[in-house]
């Protein structure tokens, strides 16, 4: 394929996948000037920034997927000084009328990033947020992980013989583990006690394991939020792992966030309006980070039990027939604003 000069500036879009990523690129009209697919290896995102880059100026790239396929290919375009825009999600109406295929992902890409449909700046990932994420992700699996395996020993112990299931019994659950991991099968006896030891040993023995990384974790995650934000942690209700999914949210570059209004539309606590004729109304946003969401939930949960001037403003809400999902809904909208210059200002 031959690349011609092109002097006005020229927007990228990248389908991204595993091991191919696909990029179209499509001039200030959105005339697509060549498609191209490349390597997902760090030579390849240089081929894909120098295949673009050879229509003309690099205006910006939307790419598909910063946060999981795309975030080599996004972190290679920054550090060639590209603006990269996020794409969520790809043109419904479009995939309805001329089908679905890599191609046609690139350039409705580009297509996005061009036309404003996509404006979200991509988030850098390369500071202590993204260290707090991939924390974050260790220390969810682990407490899940956690609670299913105390539940097996739960029901080996209520199904076990009768001894062993009258030693469990009673035992509380912050140390079931513990006793279940002290459990020393006798290998002379009989042979399902013996067996059921075990297997409540080696669970035990795991949650012991899970614990202690999990204590490994917090310090770490401490650490970095009270380095990248400390004020956010003298916000009432906000504790270490509640900020940090609230950092995660806002990302390495929170400044992408253009004011307070948009941070609440990511976390989706932005009523939209739906409005028709006679009618002036506005409804959920089921949308936005359901995680940042939820952290906005525990803070007005915690306020609702114990800062006494949510706690009026709830009473008089109610009296106003508000029902509590409502209320709720409005305190998390001025939650959000109120950590908002905390995320920004660091």
């Amino acid at each position: 394929m031959t690349i011609v000069e092109n002097a006005r500036p020229v927007t990228g879009g990248v389908d991204t996948h595993l091991d191919v990523h696909v990029a179209a690129s499509v001039d200030a009209n959105g005339g697509v000037l060549g498609v191209e697919s490349f390597a997902t290896t760090i030579a390849g995102f240089a081929e894909l920034h120098d295949w673009l880059a050879g229509f003309g100026p690099l205006a910006q790239v939307g790419v598909e997927g910063t946060g999981a396929y795309g975030a080599g290919v996004a972190r290679h375009l920054r550090s060639r000084g590209v603006e990269v825009i996020e794409v969520d999600r790809p043109n419904r109406q479009l995939r309805r009328r001329a089908g679905k295929s890599d191609t046609i992902d690139a350039i409705e890409a580009a297509r996005a990033a061009l036309s404003g449909r996509a404006s979200g700046i991509a988030k850098t990932a390369d500071g202590d947020v993204e260290a707090i994420r991939a924390l974050l992700v260790a220390h969810r699996s682990g407490r899940n992980v956690r609670i299913k395996y105390l539940n097996q020993i739960r029901h080996l112990g209520f199904t076990a013989p009768d001894d062993l299931r009258e030693r469990l019994r009673g035992v509380h659950r912050d140390h079931l583990a513990r006793t279940a991991a002290a459990l020393r099968p006798n290998r002379g006896g009989d042979v399902v006690t013996a067996a059921t030891k075990l297997a409540i040993a080696t669970l035990g023995r795991r949650v012991v394991a899970l614990e202690a990384d999990t204590r490994r974790l917090d310090q770490l995650l401490e650490q970095l939020v009270a380095r990248t934000a400390p004020s956010l942690l003298d916000v009432y209700g906000v504790g270490i792992h509640t900020a940090a999914i609230l950092l995660v949210a806002a990302g390495d570059n929170p400044n992408r966030l253009r004011n307070e209004a948009a941070f609440a539309h990511l976390c989706g606590v932005a009523p939209l309006p739906a409005s028709s004729g006679k009618t002036t109304r506005h409804r959920l946003n089921p949308g936005g980070n359901r995680q940042a969401n939820h952290a906005l939930w525990r803070i007005v949960f915690t306020r609702m039990s114990h800062d006494e001037r949510t706690r009026k403003y709830v009473a008089r809400r109610l009296g106003e027939g508000r029902t509590t999902k409502e209320v709720m809904r409005s305190l998390k909208r001025y939650v959000a604003r109120e950590v908002y210059p905390h995320l920004t200002t660091r």
